[in-house]
């Protein structure tokens, strides 16, 4: 196998959550591209139609299994019905996730003393607990593969501080030690685990931020590359992960973020301007 058919998923059976838009819509599109067959879930089948339709065109038509991860019995029920579907499992992404919201869709950013508990529940059953039963299920799938790749879709803000943000990212960092338990756990049986990290990447989720420009000043002064990422390279990523060419790579945490996890954003000799999150 030449190094660039090591990138190939040709005929892999393949699973993506949060697949209707940003990351997930673009983790989608690439894993087609490489050759995967898809099954694709998120909360309504609606949402999944755009996505349906750029996999589509490249050849090969998506499953679609609409659910709520976040409702018990979910996670298992999307996960039996795409492996009965495939004819099994061989790759998982899983990239569905959510910030705590207002009533009108907005992200609440709050400190922890001011986030309702309800909102911190939410999150963590969500981002959390979701996740965690999703794995479950989907292990004896992947087992049978016997050369599986698991992608859990952590954020940097589970390796950095992240105020205004404590449930988003003590659930993130928590999908970390989730991966690297896994990755020993389940090494013998075939199956790869790892945590892709993205930094602040331009989509749906984080618009509050790039569409405001105090806010994004204050987010990109503390990336050295100064930039937003762009949901394709977090797809490469994650394709990469999933991927023979990382078939000796197991239980890691991927940063694509730019540089801000370097200590001090690696930028210690640039002023920075104030933040605009600042409270008294």
């Amino acid at each position: 196998m030449s190094t660039l058919d090591s990138f190939r998923l040709d005929g892999a059976r393949a699973l993506v959550t949060g697949a209707s838009r940003g990351i997930g819509r673009a983790v989608a599109v690439a894993l087609a591209q490489a050759g995967a067959r898809l099954a694709l879930t998120a909360r309504t089948g609606e949402a999944l139609k755009a996505t349906a339709e750029q996999v589509g065109a490249l050849g090969g038509p998506a499953l679609l299994v609409p659910g709520d991860l976040a409702v018990g019995g979910e996670p298992g029920r999307v996960v039996d019905q795409a492996a009965e579907a495939l004819g099994g499992l061989d790759v998982v992404v899983h990239n569905a996730g959510i910030l705590p919201t207002l009533p009108d869709g907005s992200p609440l950013l709050a400190p922890l003393q001011l986030l309702p508990q309800a909102a911190w529940d939410e999150v963590v059953a969500v981002n959390l607990n979701a996740t965690a039963a999703l794995c479950r299920h989907a292990h004896p799938h992947l087992a049978a593969s016997g050369s599986a790749s698991l992608v859990l879709m952590s954020s940097v803000a589970g390796v950095i501080g992240a105020p205004l943000m404590e449930a988003y990212a003590a659930s993130k960092a928590a999908q970390i030690s989730l991966a690297r338990s896994l990755a020993v756990g389940w090494a013998r049986q075939g199956i790869r685990v790892n945590a892709l990290c993205p930094g602040w990447t331009r989509t749906d989720m984080t618009s509050f931020a790039h569409t405001n420009g105090p806010v994004n000043d204050w987010l990109l002064a503390h990336v050295p590359l100064g930039r937003w990422a762009d949901p394709q390279e977090v797809a490469a990523a994650a394709l990469f992960l999933a991927s023979p060419a990382a078939g000796y790579l197991t239980g890691q945490a991927l940063l694509l973020d730019g540089g801000v996890s370097v200590p001090d954003g690696g930028l210690a000799g640039i002023p920075k301007p104030p933040s605009p999150f600042a409270v008294s």
